[in-house]
């Protein structure tokens, strides 16, 4: 029996209103679609979803009423963050039914859910009319104190910005704010298993404050894997994924990256003569 709690991770949707086109070349509607019936199809299907910002391309109010019918369509509780192509009362007003996300108006949209055997807790990075990522003094407090009221249970950060520099140059013009002081606050709960990020369109890892920080891909298109300091903004069409945390209470975390879409195969290595030659 497969006792493992499946956490899917989606990040970076930029879903368009009007059918149009994101950066006038990607279906990023289609692209979510494609994803919510791979996760929906999966055997086992994850427990929950999550969703690390940039859900919508503007922050618009008809953009998040697009997204919400989307999102209805998973099964399991879906949990998000924003990220700065969100904007934030428009984001609370097109998505009722998230009940976790706090409701008061002008602050960040920190939020903490403990019904699931790893607690989560997500944290708003987005800086209005900002690109890059920050959290406040105020935010690191907070964060310090909920760790602090469970230290005996596996934990999941979730934010938009990853707070480390990534080598493509147009990306890292802005770096995140105050990540010495995250790092400082993560070295001190041992409990904070993964950092989930979204923001650079790529898989990376890196360690954090002895944790791990892994960044999701993009659910549509991917930031060209260029390690330049000159890098330009651009991007490509590069396979969509997603990744897929395992828990499971004597294994730990395990952090899978999986792609969407239709591939040959499967295959198998061995026929009734042993390993086909």
């Amino acid at each position: 029996m497969n006792s493992s709690f499946l956490i899917a991770q989606i990040s970076d949707l930029h879903l368009k209103a009007g059918q149009r086109l994101t950066y006038g070349v990607v279906d990023t509607l289609a692209a979510l679609r494609r994803a919510i019936e791979h996760l929906n199809a999966s055997v086992p299907r994850p427990d929950i979803v999550v969703i690390s910002g940039d859900l919508v391309d503007f922050g618009r109010a008809d953009e998040y009423a697009v997204l919400a019918p989307e999102l209805a369509r998973l099964p399991m509780p879906c949990y998000l963050v924003p990220g700065n192509h969100d904007q934030r009362e428009h984001m609370l007003a097109g998505l009722p039914a998230h009940r976790y996300l706090p409701r008061s108006a002008g602050g960040p949209l920190d939020w903490v859910v403990d019904e699931h055997p790893v607690r989560l807790i997500g944290l708003d990075s987005t800086t209005p009319g900002a690109h890059g990522g920050s959290l406040t003094d105020a935010q690191l407090d907070w964060l310090d104190e909920q760790l602090g009221l469970r230290p005996e249970v596996p934990t999941l950060l979730i934010l938009h910005h990853p707070p480390f520099i990534t080598g493509i140059g147009h990306m890292d013009r802005e770096s995140f704010q105050n990540a010495p002081g995250l790092e400082a606050v993560i070295a001190r709960h041992q409990q904070v298993e993964r950092l989930l990020c979204g923001h650079l369109h790529r898989p990376m890892q890196r360690r954090f404050g002895g944790s791990v920080c892994c960044v999701c891909p993009g659910t549509s298109h991917q930031i060209v894997l260029d390690l330049q300091e000159t890098a330009p903004a651009h991007f490509n069409l590069e396979p969509a994924g997603y990744l897929l945390h395992a828990w499971h209470p004597q294994r730990g975390l395990v952090t899978h990256n999986g792609v969407f879409g239709e591939y040959a195969g499967p295959y198998p290595f061995y026929d009734e003569h042993g390993l086909i030659d």
